[in-house]
């Protein structure tokens, strides 16, 4: 069903609800940062695996004195238990040798004529216990988790080399437009492309694969043979003008002529209102993206974020609140988002912020999202932090 001109709000449930969670995929630990795990990920043996040297220094038996007998690094075992009275130079994360009582560290070990090294051993050791951080068995990252370095760093202690998780959304990404440069600057009554720059950078922030960007020309023909190859190829294409209803905007035709329909045609806010969602019958996704930049970004985490996050399982996170340090007015419009900087608890609305404008964007650290009727100094508004 076609939703005409949804609010700012149920738009983005919108995009969120209308797709499938992508399926698993096994990835190395490595390639596995920003995705959300699908099975509980166990600790294959202890952790440490068995008792290590916290410090450098001895590690020794019974009381002092002890004999030194030896040495022992990071990555090698002591063949047989010591003794009492009996010490091996040990090294930090280096096993312990069996019988061990603990370790004295260097600082505290006094060295006699004949080599043996007498000390007090400080309470506790300086010994990480077999296990003391998790049993073989024990859940150290549970389904549903997203994979920050941390958590991969965990999962490598655990013993894995890879991680189950749901896969990266793949996006191809097609600029529409006779009008724009692809290099240097505007002339001749033709503009700089400042989209397809900046928007590679905006999709990994969102956590996705772009795997392509093409500039399609401004006919029906062209961009229906372009859309029909992009929708078979990924699951999301996101698109940059000819959102409109100009002499040059076909997009609509070519979301039809492939089969496509419209999910969401226009969004009640300002910037960014002709933004459109389109989805085919096979499952692919298209987020419409209108030209004028700031008005494009806006339509992009509007609708292309929550998609995305669909798309991996992710929830959509209600937005936070925040305070207004200057007035700000919706100018008309039912929502209207305000690029800003966040200072404090507080946000002031940058200069610069036209839809077709990015000098604002580009100092702000995200949107206040300012709906009719609000707007005065030291209220509230919700707040959409830049990825």
């Amino acid at each position: 069903m076609s939703h005409v001109e949804p609010s700012w709000h149920e738009a983005r449930e919108i995009a969120h609800a209308c797709v499938d969670r992508l399926p698993t995929e096994q990835v190395r630990l490595i390639e596995a940062h920003g995705l959300m795990t699908t099975e509980d990920v166990q600790a294959l043996t202890p952790l440490p695996s068995s008792a290590i040297s916290a410090m450098d220094g001895w590690a020794v038996a019974g009381d002092s004195p002890w004999v030194v007998i030896g040495q022992v690094l990071a990555g090698a075992v002591w063949p047989t238990p010591l003794l009492a009275g009996q010490a091996v130079r040990i090294a930090t994360g280096a096993a312990l040798p069996l019988g061990s009582d603990g370790v004295l560290r260097r600082e505290d070990g006094l060295i006699d004529q004949d080599g043996s090294v007498r000390g007090r051993v400080r309470s506790g050791g300086d010994v990480r216990r077999a296990g003391e951080e998790s049993h073989a068995g024990e859940v150290l990252i549970h389904a549903g988790s997203i994979m920050t370095p941390a958590r991969i760093g965990l999962a490598a202690a655990g013993g894995h080399d890879t991680v189950s998780v749901r896969r990266r959304p793949i996006v191809r990404l097609l600029v529409l437009g006779d009008e724009i440069l692809a290099e240097g600057p505007a002339r001749d009554g033709r503009v700089r492309d400042s989209l397809g720059p900046q928007l590679p950078g905006w999709l990994v922030r969102l956590g996705v694969d772009l795997v392509e960007t093409v500039h399609v020309e401004d006919t029906l023909p062209g961009q229906s043979a372009a859309l029909a190859v992009a929708i078979e190829a990924a699951d999301l294409v996101i698109t940059t003008g000819g959102t409109a209803a100009g002499p040059a905007d076909h997009l609509r035709a070519a979301i039809a002529a492939t089969g496509g329909s419209l999910i969401v045609d226009q969004v009640a806010c300002r910037p960014g209102h002709p933004m459109l969602l389109a989805g085919w019958a096979a499952g692919g996704r298209l987020v419409a993206m209108p030209g004028n930049p700031l008005a494009a970004i806006v339509a992009l985490l509007t609708l292309g974020l929550p998609l995305a996050a669909g798309l991996k399982g992710h929830p959509l996170e209600p937005l936070p609140r925040v305070r207004l340090g200057d007035f700000v007015s919706s100018q008309g419009a039912k929502t209207r988002l305000i690029p800003c900087r966040r200072v404090g608890e507080r946000v002031f609305a940058m200069d610069h912020i036209g839809s077709g404008m990015l000098r604002g964007l580009a100092d702000a650290d995200g949107f206040a999202v300012v709906t009719a009727g609000e707007g005065e100094p030291g209220s509230s508004a919700e707040w959409l932090e830049l990825p």
